[in-house]
């Protein structure tokens, strides 16, 4: 999985996103990540076929939303996500939350059915906790792939990355850059300022730096090089050091029906 993707999430006017991913993948990425619940597939699968770059050479990622996570609703549900994404298959399919009609063992059987099918490659989840990773990795006798949560340098993880770090599974930031909250940060913005980049950059390489892929959402093309840059960016030990020091908090995406976060 490459270690940048392209967010698409509230990318919601369709020809922008269109455009968005056909300039990320021009620009070098490698890595997309769309959900059903975003309205946005084809629009997606639109800017991969637009752009001058090979399917095969594209990790591609959507997620089946709680209301589709029955069985015959993950089946039913994916294969109308392929339709509109115009592939055949889908690198990661997520779980999008443990939460809605999710049933660990129904939902993930029904996933691993898809991967039997050929349909997906890769089963993955997104907002599980310790507990909710336990549970999937003894219905599917291994872990999954990758487990997508919002992490940033103010709300990094700890506990997750430990779980990953003991296992073979893979850890994706969703709103890496705490939805503009970074860029407020002093250590952060100071760190920027020495290494002459944006605050944006750094905090994608600190992700970087911890083995976490990261998905920042970009629409400019100048965002998504920016972002995308961040791949160049070395930071010291001090600087890793300094922004682990952060004592925050912020979580920015809670819903009602998300989990009792520990």
């Amino acid at each position: 999985m490459p270690a940048l993707g392209i967010g698409t999430w509230q990318n919601e006017d369709s020809s922008q996103c269109t455009e968005s991913v056909q300039t990320a993948l021009e620009a070098g990425y490698r890595h997309v990540d769309t959900a059903q619940a975003y309205g946005n597939e084809a629009a997606v699968g639109e800017g991969i076929a637009t752009a001058d770059v090979d399917r095969e050479d594209v990790f591609l990622a959507t997620k089946v939303w709680i209301d589709n996570l029955a069985p015959e609703d993950v089946a039913t549900s994916t294969r109308e996500s392929l339709q509109k994404l115009a592939v055949d298959s889908v690198d990661l399919l997520y779980v999008h939350w443990p939460a809605g009609a999710y049933d660990p063992e129904e939902t993930l059987s029904a996933f691993a059915e898809l991967r039997d099918d050929g349909l997906i490659d890769r089963i993955g989840v997104s907002n599980f906790e310790p507990a909710h990773l336990d549970e999937a990795t003894d219905v599917l006798g291994e872990a999954p792939f990758a487990n997508q949560v919002e992490m940033h340098p103010l709300l990094q993880q700890e506990e997750l990355r430990e779980y990953a770090d003991g296992s073979d599974l893979e850890l994706v930031a969703y709103s890496p850059l705490a939805r503009g909250a970074v860029f407020d940060n002093p250590t952060v913005t100071e760190i920027a300022e020495d290494h002459g980049v944006s605050a944006a950059q750094v905090s994608l390489a600190w992700l970087g730096e911890k083995g976490v892929t990261a998905i920042p959402k970009a629409t400019s093309e100048a965002h998504i090089r920016d972002n995308y840059a961040s791949l160049g960016v070395d930071l010291t030990d001090e600087d890793v050091a300094a922004i682990d020091a952060i004592d925050e908090r912020d979580r920015r995406v809670d819903p009602d029906f998300g989990p009792d976060w520990d």
